[in-house]
């Protein structure tokens, strides 16, 4: 058992988290490997969070001086200390046990007397940030934190402080309890009250806590789609589709936050039923995984918090995949996989940075990516100690399979594996609430991902907008990064990948695969241009040596201001050879990448790169002054 640990020195005490090895798995597929060896999902869990836990304690506010904001911990990236902070109270615990070092222990006991200070109300409810009036629902992230730090590690902390963290548990268990339905903001919401109050039930012995919790769980399961297994109800309405028959589906939210609370929920009530639907959504979900641990949000209705590695302010796949990997092999290869991707998305500083590009780019790091993702492995160290090695034959992600084409109705989505290629070309129609020009849609090119580039092409926001403003980048120049045509008349774009109506259909037949998407140019409230309708035909060819797509824009009274654009990801460290006025060179790590088009390229930016914080990548944008304009994309 824990032994209360003094603020300023430790009792010796026994750790409760060191226990067990998830094991590592030599011989990945060539796709993926980042490094000939690399360490197995334990090992580089415990690197990571003393890493990023080290990161964190030299940015908090232990200055009196600093007012209101002491005892919190505010990025460079950040305009004030994120609300949620204190839910590293958490893995700070877990760490002060680990290490017996009493700096843990008193960063936590800061963090909790900064929550209590600044956004704590007197309804049980915490801010989400530290300004009145602020969402309260993520109030169900910080009393789920804070639960598993007193059930794990309340025997470290002092009498008062025990008693103070279990009083205020009570009382944010009593607002979730009150207040959370299964239509109360997006269904992340409910469902992360699931595992919520089913914790609190145990850590506080409150039964009807445990009998709400399991009431969410199950009303959750009938937002899982009977055709393809995904979740939807991130947006509202829940309960209408759109014209095409999709839901609110977001990969991001699903795979970081939801799913892990229906597993989470599912292990700690032995609820079978729930977990079966979990573990069948997270097969399904895994479809969208890169061999790289990326995931593919680029379609997603939330994607305006995509990051490549996952969701801006979610907690991580790792909870989900990484707890059961006993039930498939590939879910253990989709924790690992992703964690390396997030090691490799970590600053100098110790930081999780927004994107593969954002740090390189100058782009300040917030903390909240760190604290969120701390928290997630934290809780597979926790919980992970019996998990299972698999086989590498075993468990190979779907998308390292060669399977030419797949359809998914309920995203009106294409995924493509031709050769070394990977694609996601989308219709999906389903839009955030009233928000517009959102996600890509018009039978867009989203995602072109190689196995020596990695991304090629990541689509971003069609219009970057901060629809969640505390929890995104002001970036006023950001620039759309998803290959289109659109014409701009008085201020006002029109584009194929607006496009709600647009229809995407496969060649049958032998031969090459092929895509063909049929668009009008459109603005965000899907009106035509003034003189009428302009149609957009866009197809795409994939092979084992080259992809290529061609753009035929119909003729109309605007040919001299369509624009076609190909925004090709490429970092500003990449050598940009140009060849001729139709053809150019993107030196890259492992390859070289050669762009050919049927139309002379225009100049927009030469040379230079563009960036954008959806998801986080910079691109060398390529322009042809044509309403016609074929691309091939080919990788030596």
């Amino acid at each position: 058992m824990h032994q209360a640990i003094s603020r300023r020195s430790f009792v010796k005490a026994s750790a409760l988290a060191g226990a067990g090895v998830l094991g590592g798995v030599n011989g990945l597929a060539a796709l993926a490997l980042p490094s000939p060896t690399p360490p197995g999902l334990r090992e580089l869990s415990e690197q990571l969070t003393r890493q990023w836990a080290a990161a964190l304690l030299r940015l908090q506010l232990t200055d009196k001086s600093r007012g209101d904001d002491y005892g919190g911990i505010r990025g460079p990236g950040d305009a004030a200390v994120p609300g949620r902070i204190a839910e590293t109270i958490y893995p700070l615990l877990r760490l002060a046990s680990q290490t017996q070092q009493a700096q843990y222990l008193d960063a936590a006991h800061l963090l909790f007397g900064w929550a209590e200070r600044r956004v704590s109300q007197p309804d049980g409810s915490w801010l989400n940030e530290p300004q009145a009036g602020s969402w309260k629902g993520t109030t169900v992230f910080m009393a789920t934190a804070l639960a598993e730090a007193l059930k794990h590690y309340g025997p470290l902390l002092d009498a008062p402080l025990r008693a103070a963290l279990a009083a205020r548990l009570l009382r944010a268990g009593d607002f979730i309890h009150q207040t959370f339905t299964i239509d109360y903001g997006n269904i992340n919401y409910p469902i992360a009250a699931s595992y919520g109050l089913s914790l609190l039930g145990e850590v506080l012995d409150v039964p009807r806590f445990r009998q709400r919790g399991r009431e969410l769980a199950h009303e959750a399961l009938r937002f899982i789609t009977p055709t393809n297994h995904l979740l939807f109800g991130e947006g509202t309405p829940h309960d209408r589709a759109s014209a095409k028959g999709c839901y609110s589906i977001d990969l991001g939210y699903n795979v970081e936050e939801s799913l892990p609370a229906l597993v989470l929920y599912s292990q700690l009530t032995h609820d079978e039923e729930v977990l079966a639907a979990a573990t069948s959504a997270l097969q399904a979900h895994l479809e969208f995984m890169l061999p790289d641990g990326a995931w593919d949000n680029s379609w997603g209705t939330r994607n305006y918090k995509w990051t490549y590695w996952g969701s801006r302010t979610s907690d991580g796949c790792q909870p989900a995949y990484a707890l059961l990997a006993g039930r498939d092999p590939r879910f253990y290869q989709a924790a690992l996989r992703n964690t390396q991707l997030l090691q490799r998305c970590t600053t100098a500083e110790g930081l999780l940075a927004g994107g593969p590009h954002a740090a390189a780019h100058g782009l300040p790091t917030s903390v909240h990516h760190t604290f969120c993702h701390l928290k997630a492995l934290t809780t597979i160290l926790d919980y992970g100690a019996a998990l299972p090695a698999p086989a590498p034959s075993s468990s190979a992600l779907p998308r390292e399979q060669v399977y030419g084409a797949r359809f998914l109705a309920d995203t009106q989505t294409w995924l493509l594996a031709e050769g070394p290629y990977r694609a996601t070309v989308t219709a999906y129609d389903r839009e955030y609430k009233d928000y517009k020009n959102g996600h890509a849609t018009g039978g867009a090119l989203t995602l072109l991902w190689h196995a020596k580039t990695g991304p090629l092409v990541a689509a971003s926001m069609t219009d970057y907008q901060l629809y969640e403003a505390g929890n995104m980048v002001p970036y006023p120049t950001a620039q759309c990064l998803t290959p289109r045509a659109e014409l701009r008349l008085n201020g006002v774009l029109y584009t194929n990948i607006s496009d709600l109506r647009a229809t995407l259909t496969r060649r049958s037949g032998n031969g090459p695969l092929t895509l063909t998407a049929q668009a009008r140019l459109v603005d965000k409230n899907q009106q035509n241009p003034p003189a009428g309708e302009v149609s957009c035909v866009v197809t795409y060819t994939f092979a084992a040596d080259k992809v290529s797509f061609h753009f035929d824009v119909a003729p109309s009274t605007y040919d001299q201001q369509i624009r076609i654009f190909l925004p090709l990801v490429a970092k500003s460290t990449e050598l940009t050879t140009v060849i001729s006025d139709r053809r150019i060179r993107v030196a890259k790590d492992a390859a070289n990448v050669s762009i050919t088009a049927t139309q002379p390229f225009v100049p927009v930016a030469p040379g230079e790169r563009v960036f954008n914080p959806v998801p986080g990548l910079e691109a060398l944008v390529l322009c042809v002054a044509h309403r016609t304009a074929g691309f091939d994309v080919a990788v030596s």
